[in-house]
């Protein structure tokens, strides 16, 4: 019985020694035109889904609509041209709607 113990407590040690994979956490409010305009276009999808989320659910929304988010994707890209130095969440404040 013993045994079993010391096999089951040395397993558990070597679990929770086991190093942690690395988190990357991004603050979405910092992200700017220029920061968007750089990143490859998967990335940029990502992001344009992250705030069309985000926004859907500040409005109560539960449903995304495609064409609003491509719409709303294009105003925003439009916007960050002359506005480089603009955050994301200001832009899609003044243009999606």
């Amino acid at each position: 019985m013993n045994g079993k113990f010391i096999f089951a407590a040395a397993i558990l040690a070597g679990v929770y020694s086991a190093p942690a994979s690395a988190q990357v956490v991004i603050d979405m409010s910092l992200i700017t035109c220029e920061d968007y305009a750089s990143r490859p276009p998967e990335i940029k999808a990502l992001i344009a889904a992250w705030m069309s989320g985000y926004y859907s659910a500040s409005k109560n929304l539960n449903m995304l609509q495609f064409d609003y988010l491509k719409r709303n994707t294009q105003k925003g890209i439009a916007y960050c041209k002359k506005h480089k130095d603009d955050t994301l969440m200001s832009v899609i404040s003044k243009t999606a709607h």
